[in-house]
């Protein structure tokens, strides 16, 4: 019995990464609003983004006081909420 497969996250060029960084600083700066979709999450995760540690490479996201950690290579695409 091996171990389950689980699907490996996608590859993203330095072009792709280097504009979900920029997408998130602005969004940081400008205290937007976004919806990330998240590799392996099954629901995005929205709120605003509070810290972006460079040393863990995670986004720190928070929204109702809850603060969610998303590591910045699981990012797939930052969104900005439509309601």
């Amino acid at each position: 019995m091996g171990k389950p497969k689980v699907a490996k996250r996608p590859t993203r060029d330095e072009f792709v990464l280097e504009e979900i960084g920029n997408q998130l600083s602005e969004a940081k700066h400008e205290n937007s609003e976004v919806v990330l979709t998240v590799w392996g999450e099954d629901e995005p995760v929205r709120g605003m983004i509070v810290e972006m540690d460079s040393r863990t490479g995670k986004v720190h996201v928070q929204r109702h006081g809850e603060v969610t950690k998303v590591p910045f290579m699981d990012v797939m695409k930052v969104d900005y909420p439509k309601d």
